[in-house]
């Protein structure tokens, strides 16, 4: 359609949410369908949370607020980044936005230019490639093996950054994957960096608090003190605080990048949901004990995952560090054929053929930049996953 922007031929629909569709759609036909495509908790967000933003629209904080965030949203901000990662930050240097999308994208449009390069490791969460496209920017794919366990290595990093370099986005724990850089993986990257002043570091930090038995979580700016002033440190409240229907993503760095997504968000949705705010302040200054009784469930339902998949013939999959995916290589199974005659081509196939047949809904792995593979969200019921695994044990067992 001529009456249309160019730029949306550069960019597709998310897959995730696609998926996630598809499978509401059979569902509501009446199919027997596991959706196992959502990337949200499954718990409720705590009562604290929802009872201070109760107590918000009872005293009537409903109002219009400052574009990028209420003062006392900003403080406690501040006050997580210092006490979690040991980084001190004045709230003019922190954007708070419509989920850590929308904080993601307005640092996007704040900075590239036609022709900008973005470094992003693969597999990729399904909207960085895009987000780019729309800012004007070319996407780097560096391609993170299951040899590394999904993790670029520094000699990628090095071979991939060119002049035009503007951007590499880091994401621990990883989604798809819930792959972690350790300290010292991250510091053989922050020292590549160091090398190449004029590139900056987008983290995407919002699985920080999923993080699994020996695991401990760190970010670019802390391992390397020396990027403090050319990283955005990106969070939120969605995953660890089970919030993602409240949409409040933040980000701290250098306070004139911030200025500049405080102008692109002036521009496009102003303040985020104000009652959101309120609650998004409780999440971070009140009580933090549930976080580690979620990952206690988070980690028995990953093993149950990884138990029942382990044995399957042609399948390959490594333990996650944290979030709530597993990312399962799905190389020996390429080019057989299931039980109903589907040639299994590619993970594409593997996931329609998965869907029509048992009705499990799972993504397939081109859609985060490395196949093939698909990935399994866990958060959802220990029965549910054990019948859809139950499922995908039968689906394989039957091909030839």
């Amino acid at each position: 359609m001529a009456f249309l922007s160019d730029t949306l031929s550069r960019v597709k629909p998310s897959p995730t949410i696609a998926v996630t569709n598809k499978a509401a759609e059979l569902k509501a036909a009446g199919k027997d369908v596991i959706g196992l495509g959502a990337g949200e908790p499954d718990f409720d967000t705590p009562e604290s949370i929802k009872q201070a933003a109760i107590a918000a629209i009872e005293d009537g904080k409903t109002k219009y607020t400052a574009v990028d965030g209420i003062p006392e949203l900003k403080a406690a901000i501040c006050a997580k980044f210092k006490r979690d990662n040991g980084l001190v930050y004045t709230p003019a240097q922190v954007n708070v936005g419509t989920g850590g999308k929308q904080v993601l994208y307005n640092a996007l449009m704040a900075t590239m230019n036609p022709g900008d390069e973005v470094i992003i490791p693969a597999p990729y969460w399904v909207s960085y490639p895009d987000m780019v496209k729309l800012a004007g920017g070319e996407p780097v794919v560096v391609e993170a093996t299951l040899d590394t366990r999904f993790k670029i290595t520094p000699a990628q990093l090095e071979e991939a950054i060119t002049p035009r370099t503007k951007w590499l986005i880091v994401n621990s724990p990883s989604n798809p994957t819930g792959a972690g850089y350790t300290r010292d993986e991250l510091k053989g990257l922050t020292d590549v960096l160091m090398r190449h002043p004029h590139v900056w570091v987008l983290t995407d930090d919002m699985y920080e608090h999923l993080a699994y038995d020996d695991f401990t979580f760190c970010t670019p700016a802390e391992v390397e003190p020396g990027l403090y002033d050319r990283t955005l440190t990106v969070n939120g409240v969605s995953k660890a605080y089970a919030m993602t229907g409240w949409r409040i993503g933040y980000a701290a760095g250098p306070e004139a990048l911030i200025t500049a997504m405080r102008k692109i968000q002036s521009q496009s949705t102003s303040n985020p949901c104000s009652v959101s705010q309120w609650a998004a302040v409780e999440a971070l200054n009140g009580p933090q004990d549930f976080i580690a009784e979620n990952n206690a469930v988070f980690v028995r339902r990953r093993d149950l995952v990884l138990s029942m998949l382990s044995g399957i013939e042609g399948m390959t999959c490594p333990v996650p560090e944290g979030a709530f995916y597993v990312y399962p290589s799905i190389a020996g199974l390429i080019g057989k054929t299931s039980a109903a005659g589907t040639k299994i081509t590619d993970d594409e196939a593997f996931a329609t053929a998965l869907l029509e047949e048992t009705g499990v809904a799972v993504v397939f792995g081109a859609a985060f930049g490395l196949s093939p593979n698909f990935r399994i969200s866990y958060a959802t019921a220990d029965s549910t996953l054990e019948d859809a695994c139950g499922r995908i044990q039968e689906f394989c067992a039957g091909m030839r």
